[in-house]
């Protein structure tokens, strides 16, 4: 049996791909093909557009994806597909994405019912009507192909657009006036394939696996031998997800010690350990980490 699993094609893969990879799962993919292959013989991937993920979820013909929030709303699968877990990575930061409503700096549209009669252009057309319809605004919303930022106010009056930075809608001298949804990616399944014990075990390891690889992206493991005599000290300045990790040594005088901290806190606070009696510390990655 295999589980039929899409991939984000285009500004999310190689971030996607290196998520996996560090989760256990290795996709390798020629520049110009849409089938992956993957260490994992019970895996079949194919790489799709992350806008039509939910869609081929939906109707049954792949098993589970990765996707976005936006996108499941805009494709009006929030109810008819499973979202199995968040998982808050993107393609430049580990920030959410938002779906904007943008205009030119100087223009007169400053609300939703300023566009009234005006053009918008958008890659998110569904929830762009929807949006409008909610307030009572009529507007012709057309489909954008992308590139929308450089279509205000020649082509268009307003746009509707996914940000990460928001550098992009400054470096046009654009203006939000209203943010529609905050979005990240979302690991989702079929709901016939989530009822199939065999997939569903295999989609919970997915997701048990990569939510593991980003939980341990800002953290490192630290090793270090502590004399018993400076042991109050040193615990009094150690953070950890639980209490640290000791072990008897072979001198009775001396306990080894291990703790996860986050990665930004050691450059801090291996120098106090050292200053407080601790020796042999070593710092190291870490792939997964399981809560």
């Amino acid at each position: 049996m295999k589980l039929k699993l899409g991939l984000p094609k285009g500004s999310l893969q190689d971030a996607t791909f290196a998520m996996f990879k560090k989760a256990g799962w290795d996709f390798k993919v020629s520049s110009r093909s849409y089938t992956p292959s993957c260490d994992d013989v019970e895996i079949e991937a194919l790489l799709v557009r992350p806008q039509e993920i939910p869609r081929y979820i939906q109707d049954g013909i792949l098993d589970a994806g990765l996707t976005g929030k936006d996108w499941i709303t805009d494709c009006g699968a929030d109810g008819d597909v499973v979202e199995v877990t968040e998982l808050c990575y993107s393609k430049a930061t580990k920030n959410p994405i938002k779906i904007v409503v943008a205009v030119k700096d100087d223009s007169d549209i400053h609300t939703v019912k300023d566009l009234q009669g005006k053009r918008l252009a958008t890659e998110y057309v569904n929830t762009a009507k929807r949006w409008l319809e909610s307030n009572g605004v009529t507007a012709q919303v057309e489909f954008s192909w992308g590139a929308c930022e450089m279509k205000v106010p020649a082509l268009a009056d307003a746009i509707i657009v996914n940000t990460e930075t928001g550098s992009s809608i400054r470096a046009n001298n654009l203006r939000i006036i209203e943010t529609l949804l905050v979005s990240t990616t979302r690991l989702v399944s079929n709901k016939t394939s989530w009822e199939d014990p065999w997939k569903r075990n295999k989609i919970e390891n997915l997701a048990m696996l990569l939510t593991g690889a980003l939980n341990a992206d800002e953290l490192v493991g630290l090793k270090m031998n502590v004399p018993k005599a400076n042991l109050d000290e040193i615990m009094s300045v150690l953070p950890a997800l639980k209490k640290p990790t000791l072990s008897p040594l072979s001198d009775d005088e001396w306990l080894a010690a291990e703790i996860i901290l986050e990665e930004k806190v050691a450059r801090d606070l291996i120098p106090k350990l050292h200053r407080a009696g601790a020796e042999g510390l070593v710092e190291y990655p870490l792939n997964k980490v399981i809560y």
